[in-house]
């Protein structure tokens, strides 16, 4: 049935992709295209990858999560856009200082086959009960408070290009609502860098490059350090949010078809060095808002999403030294800037209830230490820093959360279309 579903709607993409539903998806994809790669290049050099290694990762980042979400979109009939969480990049990068890229591999494949079989045994939804969010967003904030601070810090270093970012990036939040902020910024700051011989226009050598097949390595400490935490961030926060964004706009997002196709596109990806391919739940809300039209039309904007999605990790290799030719001062306040409302929306998440709010904040904490145990760095122990003491403390919100997760995660696995 889903087969005649499937062909049904590519038959009707064509009368569905108009200007409004095209628009939407440029915004989303200017959206994942900026300040995302930004933070892959940024997190690459630290961790000492080479080119080559970059531009694979790019590449299986945004050419295979924008299959994800063309298929699922087709599909579902939803507007569900695949990307590549830019929490577990973070995290990855930090990882990528103590363990080789290789061991990072079999991390990321580690984090796959649990995500899939949590999905495919039905379990994915239990273990969103279990894990609670706030003490997930808090982590988030945690780890990724540093792109914030280094953001503020561009300041004294180069005062006008990465004021001027920040300037343009505020005014342009506040006066071109239909232009994201940050594409603005970029826009400002790189003409100015151009325009101050900041721009490092003669060091920009491009060529396509084939993406690279990476050997994994499996160990036990990879595994704890960034497989376990990379799978909590797919299922508790990037597929949770797009799910949280489905429902709000009056769909039945199919929670465990996003996590098992998610998953077994993301064991692909993670040989070319992809962290992973999950559901996101910003460019999903960007294509399944109101503006964008009907309803029933909406998949279409999801679609070519990730069509351009696809075509950005194509080309990579052509797009890519253009970026690296920015002052690093741009790098780190486009960054910044770019993590903002993730680091907003985590902070509303983590500390708008009554709820879990000492383990959230023993997670924050956790998470801004930097701390490294036995090889395992700090999101994986904020995670169970922040459940140790909710468990020890905050017990009877664990039951309360159950009762509410039972009334906003869709349980039924065999979703129909939305129509």
């Amino acid at each position: 049935m889903r087969d005649k579903y499937l062909c049904t709607n590519i038959k009707d993409l064509r009368q569905n992709i108009n200007a409004n539903t095209v628009s939407a998806a440029l915004v989303a994809s200017i959206f994942g295209c900026t300040g995302p790669v930004l933070n892959i290049i940024s997190g690459a050099t630290n961790g000492g990858l080479t080119y080559a290694q970059t531009i694979s990762w790019i590449f299986a980042i945004y050419f295979f999560s924008g299959l994800v979400g063309i298929f699922l979109s087709l599909k579902y009939r939803q507007p569900i856009s695949g990307a590549g969480t830019l929490p577990g990049a973070v995290l990855v990068a930090g990882s990528l200082a103590h363990f080789s890229l290789n061991e990072a591999i079999g991390a990321y494949l580690a984090a796959n086959i649990i995500v899939f079989l949590l999905g495919t045994s039905g379990l994915i939804d239990k273990v969103m009960k279990w894990i609670p969010i706030p003490i997930v967003m808090a982590m988030i904030v945690g780890v990724m408070i540093r792109f914030a601070t280094d953001m503020i810090t561009s300041i004294t270093i180069s005062p006008v290009l990465a004021g001027s970012a920040i300037l343009v990036f505020l005014l342009s939040s506040r006066f071109l609502k239909k232009v994201p902020p940050v594409l603005t910024a970029l826009i400002a700051a790189v003409l100015l860098a151009i325009f101050t011989n900041a721009f490092e226009i003669q060091s920009i050598q491009y060529s396509f490059m084939i993406p690279q097949l990476i050997v994994p390595v499996f160990s036990l400490e990879a595994i704890l350090s960034i497989g376990i935490p990379l799978a909590l961030l797919i299922i508790c926060s990037e597929n949770a949010q797009a799910t949280g964004v489905l429902l709000a706009q009056g769909y039945k997002p199919p929670n465990s078809a996003m996590a098992i196709y998610g998953s077994a596109v993301g064991l692909i990806a993670s040989f070319f060095g992809g962290h992973a391919t999950n559901i996101a739940g910003t460019m999903t809300a960007i294509c399944s808002a109101k503006e964008v039209g009907e309803k029933e039309s909406r998949y279409a904007s999801s679609v070519m999403n990730g069509v351009f999605f696809s075509t950005f990790g194509l080309l990579a290799s052509l797009i890519v030294p253009f970026v690296i030719a920015m002052p690093i001062v741009i790098v780190n306040v486009i960054a910044g800037l770019a993590m903002l409302g993730i680091l907003i929306n985590s902070l509303k998440i983590a500390f708008s209830d009554s709820k879990f709010q000492m383990g959230a904040f023993f997670a924050l904490i956790i998470g801004i230490s930097g701390v490294n145990f036995f090889n395992i760095s700090a999101p994986l122990w904020a995670i169970l820093g922040g459940l140790l003491v909710s468990f020890l403390i905050e017990k009877d919100h664990f039951k309360l959360r159950s009762k509410v997760c039972d009334q906003i995660v869709p349980m039924d696995r065999k979703v129909k279309i939305s129509r």
